[in-house]
């Protein structure tokens, strides 16, 4: 476990450890500008890109405790084993709510989303129409203001679908797949993302933009990716959060400017 900033730091060693056929668990906490005190230095931006790309990793950005749970077990479940690999948490300290992760209580449907959660995504919040008129997708810390902005455009009379990413790279490799440029399974895309729901798409994390932006891609919609993509500053949550414009506000505009 390390500060999720000092990730970069541990990145040549770490990455050449895998590649010479090492598995580890890197964890990596507190990230992003969630860490709003202590100014742009210690502010993480590019680490869950590093997640996706690094070559003989699981990267996991879960948004509630539970998922923490899941995502460690499955993280020890591939240690020591010929098909197995590394594995980096990406994680906050940032307080949320863990009402909101509204865990199914029958055993078959928790299951589900435990698979679900370890496979890259899952609809925490389904919109009640046919077709969404919108898909917010959160990931992380940030989970918080998605439901927020959902909220709040239902009150517009927007009905929106919410998307909890755990693992952008679970996710890219499906996409790979169904195209034929990988291997392994896809099936995540048509439970998360079906295409007879495709919607417009706001994705949101505490992290650089790009690392969400590929979702657009699953069923062609237009889109608007909100992140960090700046230095940041030291402040409180609220102001960091609407200087980098990753704020309730700023999901809501973004929303309301796709679907009009």
């Amino acid at each position: 476990m390390l500060y999720d900033p000092f990730v970069e730091r541990a990145l040549e060693p770490w990455s050449y450890g895998i590649y010479a056929g090492g598995q580890s668990i890197l964890v990596g906490t507190p990230s992003g500008v969630s860490l709003a005190a202590e100014g742009g230095a210690h502010q993480s931006i590019k680490t869950p890109s590093i997640g996706l790309e690094q070559p003989g990793c699981v990267s996991f950005e879960p948004a509630f405790a539970i998922e923490v749970e899941w995502t460690l077990f499955d993280a020890i479940s591939r240690l020591g084993r010929p098909d197995g690999s590394s594995s980096y948490l990406r994680l906050s300290t940032r307080p949320v709510n863990q009402a909101l992760a509204a865990v199914p209580a029958d055993p078959a449907a928790r299951e589900r989303r435990r698979r679900q959660v370890l496979a890259g995504a899952y609809t925490l919040r389904a919109a009640s129409g046919d077709v969404p008129a919108v898909t917010l997708v959160g990931m992380g810390a940030m989970i918080t203001e998605t439901l927020a902005a959902a909220d709040r455009l239902a009150g517009a009379g927007v009905d929106a679908e919410v998307v909890c990413v755990t693992s952008p790279g679970r996710l890219f490799e499906a996409v790979q797949a169904r195209r034929g440029l990988a291997d392994g399974p896809s099936w995540i895309l048509d439970q998360v993302f079906p295409a007879h729901r495709a919607a417009p798409m706001v994705t949101l994390l505490d992290g650089h933009p790009h690392t969400l932006a590929f979702l657009a891609t699953v069923n062609r919609v237009r889109s608007l990716s909100l992140g960090v993509s700046r230095f940041g500053q030291a402040g409180g949550l609220e102001d960091v959060y609407r200087y980098h414009g990753i704020d309730t506000d700023a999901v809501v505009r973004a929303a309301l400017d796709l679907v009009n």
